[in-house]
């Protein structure tokens, strides 16, 4: 039995999957392969890693240090997230990713990325997360606060605009089980954006600006799509049993860490339901 884990993305809502995966570190379970969007793929690496407690960590440390995620650096680099800080000094320098365990974990992990040209969606598979950083960087780039992110040639945005939650996916890969891991509350919906500002702001990727706004429509299909497969026993839901009305960017840490700390009893929960998924 083959069991994959799709990880959607939120930004700092992630602190939530982060909760859920460090129980699954507590409890010695494994998955044989995940596939994560944005915040998912940032936190979720730490799974393979076995680091449990990083990602809680270095976000409450640095959330409020405008090395890592600011409006200064949006206006001096046009990224709201730091690339050098947040990308190339915190996970080699002040609190190190085990790159090693990661490349040792028999686990596949696919990274979902949004083509800028095609809008359309492609899966990256990570091997090497501190060589593939700028895989990384994409999966995550918002749009409008973020540049393009060029991977040999080819600008990528996050991956949440081609596809936010994707079980279809893992679907054709082939997995007999599937966790997803939300990290909104299930009777979230996206409400339809005001369609030129993506148009102007994205006007050399027409096909991209499209997909910016229609992207509410497509997440909104995507989640009543899992609502329908938890429904029938296809697949196993883990969402928010609350909503804290956690900001995208938040910087209070005690916010991030009643998130996280709903992650863990979320699960802690649900752990019989899960088991149960993956016995019948």
């Amino acid at each position: 039995m083959k069991i994959g884990l799709v990880l959607e993305g939120g930004a700092m809502r992630g602190m939530y999957t982060t909760g859920v995966l460090d129980t699954f570190l507590d409890k010695d379970f494994w998955v044989d392969g995940i596939i994560s969007v944005s915040a998912g793929a940032l936190f979720g690496v730490n799974y393979p890693s076995r680091q449990k407690g990083r990602t809680i960590r270095y976000n409450k440390k640095f959330i409020s240090d405008k090395r890592y995620i600011s409006f200064k650096s949006l206006v001096s680099t046009g990224n709201i997230v730091n690339k050098d800080f947040a990308f190339y000094e915190v996970p080699f320098k002040y609190d190190v990713f085990d790159n090693k365990t990661f490349k040792e974990s028999d686990i596949d992990f696919y990274v979902a990325v949004t083509n800028l040209q095609t809008a359309q969606a492609e899966y990256v598979k990570l091997t090497d997360p501190l060589a593939q950083m700028e895989v990384l960087r994409a999966t995550s780039a918002m749009p409008y606060v973020s540049r393009p992110v060029e991977i040999d040639g080819i600008p990528y945005l996050d991956g949440a605009i081609a596809d936010s939650i994707p079980v279809e996916q893992m679907q054709k890969l082939g997995y007999d089980k599937i966790i997803v891991i939300l990290t909104r509350t299930l009777d979230y919906r996206k409400s339809k954006p005001m369609t030129w500002v993506a148009k102007w702001f994205y006007r050399r990727y027409p096909h991209f600006a499209d997909a910016v706004n229609q992207r509410y429509a497509m997440y909104n299909r995507q989640v009543e799509n899992v609502i329908k497969l938890a429904e029938k026993g296809d697949i196993f839901v883990i969402r928010p049993s609350v909503d804290l009305k956690i900001k995208r960017i938040e910087k209070d840490p005690n916010k991030l860490q009643a998130m996280y700390e709903l992650g863990i009893k979320d699960m802690q929960l649900q752990w019989k339901n899960l088991l149960d998924y993956l016995n019948r």
